[in-house]
């Protein structure tokens, strides 16, 4: 009876504020805390400070049947699952929603179409299941068709016509066998078909490739998505369930009884220093390890009662730049194969974005840094198509991130796995690694069977057919965007921008502006984007740091030549407002975001991974450090604000 009144006490404290709790059997739905209908989608997933510090209390009283441990794709898609199966439910992630691999990919949610070459076809056929479904049911405000070439190159004037030949028949073949699987298997497809293209009609849609290397192109479509806002939009959507959701919050140590994992230590790094409170428990009947390239990190913490998890993670470093959208000339995406893998230049608003590198990573986790050779390397590729040569000078921001990779016998890191796989080392922990970001919902179901079958209980995965928040009526709204605008007295390309950014929770931010008209005003120095959007962020999508805005909740921080220097401040007195910082506090945020960038900066021009890896840690992690407490540490100097 204690437990089921406490079971009760908890609902009632969540629903107070969030929405009141339905009784299990009054809805064929979501059995744990589910919000009343009278309260909006968007207002149960507010991840406010109100709301952490409240999921706080909650991870230090209560008991969760599910834990989960890392708020990257995985580990979002892992809480929302194990949410919407009706299980009560909380994640902690050390620093931000995607702050590691999840915000750093090539932007591309895709079927693969290199593992069709490959013959790797059940990858393929899930790949783009899942691209349907985003595309079309999910999250169509996220995940959108963006075409991409495949050129064919010319070589050896008319003696190579039979040559050429094949290569248009062996793409285009393959091309149309992926057509054929996003057909039968891609849940609705959500993209067009492709076609095949001449020398001629390739230059008019791509002007900037060389026509003396082009025999012709064949155009095809993947879905493109803005991977930091998809993760924070899974948190949002697991917590309008009713799951604790929490960043800042680094796991330190299992806890056990016996041999059986029963919850996790936990460390609150926003907790003023000497804080008794800094560290906590988590008491969880199983415990979901979504830690991506950190995985031998929770391997290593079963080391002294002897366990090897038979699961080992290689870091795979990919380098993507960012150029201005007129320093290439072109309709489409391009995609180009290498000597050792493929390059993407895909287009990205205002900006291309060009990469990836793959290669093997040793150093720190949470920071990698791109290389001048990196650089050099994604620029003598591309400038080898392209009729004008891009030059340093072109490049608007660089970001590198790690893939975490099932380890195997290959040398190569482009040799590894692109599978995932779930194991349990010890009774009560799951680990889940590998696989790659288009199929992260497989991976999250993956590991949530295997909880759900630990906790005795029955009912498969419905996030195929839950919508994430922002999708529900996005068709309608975007059709009718002119008369939004109108209502609003805002410009329709900025609905327009509202609505591929936050689907129908664009009407939380009109409200906004509606309220302080300033507020629809750009951001300074970053006129893509609004005010309200950094006060928004702060208010319901859980940012914490004037880091998170300018680099996950925003891509101001690589879409700008002054990589967020000059919005920061302006920036951080949006973000102040609403957290309630003092000048000390904004200056503080400020300084830690200039350090950031200057090291960054510093480690791009280094010509190995160990040189630049030193730049980079350069600049401290603005979590948990003590000069977030206004004492620096050893070593540690701020650079001072930008006036």
């Amino acid at each position: 009876m204690a437990a089921v009144r406490g079971r009760a006490a908890d609902r009632s404290a969540w629903s107070s504020r969030y929405g009141r709790a339905v009784s299990p059997r009054a809805r064929d739905g979501y059995r744990g805390l589910v919000r009343d209908p009278s309260v909006s989608r968007s207002t149960a997933g507010r991840l406010s400070a109100e709301r952490r510090a409240d999921d706080l209390r909650r991870l230090r009283a209560e008991r969760f049947d599910v834990l989960v441990i890392g708020g990257g794709v995985t580990g979002a898609g892992a809480a929302l699952d194990a949410a919407s199966r009706g299980l009560k439910v909380a994640l902690v992630e050390a620093r931000d929603y995607a702050a590691g691999t999840s915000s750093r990919s090539s932007k591309l949610i895709h079927g693969g179409l290199r593992y069709l070459e490959q013959l790797e076809f059940h990858l393929v056929h899930e790949a783009l299941t899942e691209r349907g479904l985003l595309a079309t049911r999910l999250a169509p405000h996220l995940v959108r068709p963006v075409p991409i070439l495949v050129p064919l190159p010319a070589e050896g004037g008319a003696r190579d016509l039979p040559r050429r030949f094949f290569r248009r028949s062996y793409y285009g073949l393959g091309v149309a066998a992926y057509d054929a699987f996003a057909g039968v298997f891609g849940g609705g497809r959500g993209m067009p078909l492709h076609r095949h293209l001449t020398r001629e009609g390739t230059r008019r849609i791509f002007p900037s490739l060389r026509p003396d290397k082009l025999a012709g192109a064949i155009r095809y479509y993947d879905g493109q998505v803005d991977d930091a806002r998809l993760v924070v939009t899974l948190a949002r959507t697991a917590a309008s369930l009713g799951a604790t959701v929490v960043t800042s919050a680094r796991a330190v140590g299992l806890i056990r009884q016996a041999r059986e994992v029963t919850g996790v230590r936990v460390r609150d790094l926003e907790a003023p220093a000497g804080s008794p409170d800094a560290e906590f428990e988590v008491r969880a009947r199983t415990v979901i390890a979504a830690t991506g390239v950190w995985s031998d990190d929770m391997s290593r913490m079963l080391n002294d009662v002897g366990l090897r998890p038979k699961l080992r993670v290689r870091a795979s470093k990919g380098v993507h730049l960012v150029v201005p959208r007129s320093a290439i000339v072109g309709e489409t995406g391009l995609i180009l194969r290498t000597a050792t893998s493929v390059l993407f230049v895909i287009p990205w608003g205002g900006h291309w974005i060009i990469g990836t590198t793959d290669t093997d990573w040793q150093l720190d986790r949470s920071h990698p840094a791109a290389t001048a050779s990196d650089i050099d390397y994604l620029l003598s590729q591309v400038n080898a198509v392209l009729d004008r040569p891009l030059t340093t000078a072109d490049i608007e921001g660089v970001y590198a991130g790690l893939r975490p990779l099932l380890a195997g016998e290959a040398d190569s890191t482009s040799k590894l796995s692109r599978e995932h796989a779930v194991v349990e080392p010890m009774l009560g922990l799951l680990l889940v690694a590998g696989g790659k970001y288009t199929t992260y919902r497989v991976m999250a179901s993956d590991v949530v069977d295997r909880a759900m079958h630990r906790l005795g209980r029955v009912r498969s995965s419905r996030t195929a057919d839950l919508p994430l928040l922002g999708a529900d009526g996005y068709a309608a709204m975007w059709r009718d965007r002119a008369d939004l605008a109108r209502r609003h007295g805002v410009a329709v390309g900025v609905v327009e921008h509202l609505l591929e950014r936050y689907g129908t929770l664009t009407l939380d931010l009109l409200a906004l502006v509606d309220a302080d008209p300033l507020l629809g005003s750009p951001l300074a120095g970053a006129p893509e984007y609004l005010a309200a959007e950094v006060t928004y962020a702060a208010r319901a999508e859980g940012a914490l740091h004037l880091e998170d805005v300018l680099t996950r909740r925003t891509r101001i921080s690589i879409e700008t030549s002054h990589r967020g220097l000059e919005s920061a401040e302006h920036a951080a007195e949006l973000m102040g407002a609403v957290l309630g910082w003092d000048a000390a506090t904004r200056g503080r945020e400020v300084a830690h975001y200039r350090a950031r960038v200057l090291a960054e900066r510093e480690s791009q021009l280094m010509p190995d991974d160990i040189a630049a890896d030193a730049a980079r840690l350069g600049a401290p992690d603005v979590r948990g450090f003590a000069a977030d407490r206004g004492i620096d540490g050893p070593g540690v100097e701020l650079p001072a604000s930008p006036r």
